[in-house]
């Protein structure tokens, strides 16, 4: 028998959130750098990397959570809306970033090859374990963001347009980073605590294994393209992740946090590191006039 407690939806998503898309454009008329960060090879094949995934991820992640738009009160719908308009524009800044990758010399297709087989492993899968492998990568990217906007060693020497890409998409990770979760709550409302926290547990240490495992091989691809192979592209591309400056390592307390009893992606409220991201940038704050691709 299901108890009344794991029914509800209980959520800490601040009452006075606002996701606001912001539709921005970066480097158009630029050329980037091959070795856009720090001039460091190991540096920007880790970013790299992970942009190569961001188009065909987010547009996962959006029918993820539209699977169960049906399933939300009307607040939750207004964000899930919000949701799907930010990461639209991201894949589009990514598209253009990765397209700039390709024309300073690298080739993302083996990158982008390993996404989509990913992604074809899941096919036929039931629809609530796609958005509980959403909103483990959800959690990837907002503790990715918190920790690129507390800690400017990151970006440090970075090309700017690339760097001003890159904070954009950490606020509004940051600023999203309920959606997943919320989405997940009112779907298994009628599920019991501890199944609820079975399967997002399971479904993250399977998300984590991949994703440390395939960005690792992205990184050492886009090395071997540079020319750098053996002991040299290992030690260069671990020391880059979990050494210094370690963006691996620095999110390990905040990716444990995920397994505790209780956990929501709000219980940390840190809207203190966006705040002023909108007056320092030119942001728009209203939607943006071109119409892109909304949640119904």
């Amino acid at each position: 028998m299901v108890s009344v407690a794991s029914l509800e939806r209980v959520s800490v998503t601040p009452e006075d959130l606002t996701i606001t898309p912001r539709d921005r454009r970066f480097g158009r008329d630029e050329k980037t750098p091959r070795w856009w960060l720090n001039n460091s090879p190991f540096e920007t094949a880790l970013y790299n990397a992970l942009s190569a995934t961001f188009p065909k991820g987010e547009a996962y992640f959006i029918e993820s959570i539209r699977a169960f738009r049906d399933q939300a009160d009307e607040k939750l719908a207004g964000e899930i809306r919000a949701f799907t308009t930010q990461e639209v524009i991201h894949s589009r800044e990514h598209l253009a970033f990765n397209r700039r990758a390709v024309e300073s010399g690298y080739d993302l297709a083996p990158l982008e090859q390993t996404v989509q087989e990913s992604l074809d492993l899941l096919k036929g899968r039931p629809p609530i374990l796609d958005l509980a492998a959403t909103m483990a990568l959800e959690h990837f990217t907002a503790i990715i963001a918190h920790e690129l906007l507390a800690n400017p060693r990151h970006l440090a020497n970075a090309d700017q347009a690339t760097a001003d890409l890159w904070r954009w998409h950490a606020v509004e990770e940051i600023e999203h980073k309920g959606v997943a979760y919320d989405t997940w709550l009112a779907a298994t409302k009628g599920w019991t605590r501890y199944k609820r926290w079975k399967v997002k547990s399971i479904l993250m240490l399977l998300v984590t294994r991949n994703f440390v495992q395939h960005r690792t091989e992205g990184v050492l691809e886009l090395l071997r393209q540079d020319g750098i192979t053996g002991v040299r592209a290992w030690a260069g591309a671990l020391w880059v992740m979990w050494g210094r400056p370690g963006i691996f390592r620095k999110v390990g307390a905040a990716w444990l946090s995920y397994f505790l009893p209780g956990f929501h992606p709000w219980k940390e409220d840190d809207r203190k590191l966006i705040q002023g991201w909108d007056a320092t940038y030119d942001y728009r704050q209203e939607p943006p006039a071109r119409r892109v691709r909304r949640a119904a």
